[in-house]
This record gives C-alpha cells, sequence and structure tokens, in this order.
C-alpha cells in the first residue's frame, strides 16, 4: 500500500506557471510508474504525464512543450512542472502510483485555477 499527498495547486494568471508535488509514502523507485492526471468540471479524468522506474516518460498532447515531469527519490517526490498555463488547464490534479503488484493507488487531489 502507499499514501499520496499532492500540494501546490492555486490560483493562477494565463501564462503562469506552477509546480505540483506528490510525496509518496514510499521509495518512489519502487513503483513501476507515477502519473499526474486532471478532471475538469464535467470531464472525464485524463493522463498528463506518467514516468516508469525505468526513466521512461510520456505527456498528453495537449501538455507537451509546456508540462515536465520528474521525480526525485531521495524525497519520495513525483513533480509537475506547469508552464504557460491555459484556462483549459484548469482541474484538479491527482497523483497515481502503478505498484509492481499490479494495485494502483489515487492521492486526493489538488485544484489548479488558471484565469484568462
Amino acid at each position: 500500500q502507499v499514501q499520496l499527498v499532492e500540494s501546490g495547486g492555486g490560483l493562477v494568471q494565463a501564462g503562469g506557471s506552477l509546480r505540483l508535488s506528490c510525496v509518496a509514502s514510499r521509495s518512489i523507485f519502487s513503483m513501476n510508474a507515477m502519473g499526474w492526471y486532471r478532471q475538469a468540471p464535467g470531464k472525464q479524468r485524463e493522463l498528463v504525464a506518467a514516468i516508469t522506474s525505468g526513466g521512461r516518460i510520456n505527456y498528453a498532447d495537449s501538455v507537451k512543450g509546456r508540462f515536465t515531469i520528474s521525480g526525485d527519490n531521495a524525497k519520495n517526490t513525483v513533480y509537475l512542472h506547469m508552464n504557460s498555463l491555459k484556462p483549459e488547464d484548469t482541474a484538479v490534479y491527482y497523483c497515481k502510483a502503478y505498484l509492481r503488484t499490479g494495485s494502483d493507488y489515487w492521492g486526493q487531489g489538488t485544484q489548479v485555477t488558471v484565469s484568462s
């Protein structure tokens, strides 16, 4: 089992930046992968970015070139660096851990609001 705690959300103007953090209760290198998802009102939750324990990374097309996912195993933390934010990036952002056992766990989410 793993607990995930996200932070770093907030209100920002379009064009601004935020850094989200997801602190895990165990080593992130022990996971199969970690991911950031988001869910806007009335929409389905969607993958934003993911990173595997082997360092493979993928991004949603809508955030490529603007968002960067990274991990710090010493701090058991995965980050999502978000630049050039747009109003359509407004959503609740969730961290997800994929364990090698096949289980997965979600954090509680952090709200990101981008004003135009």
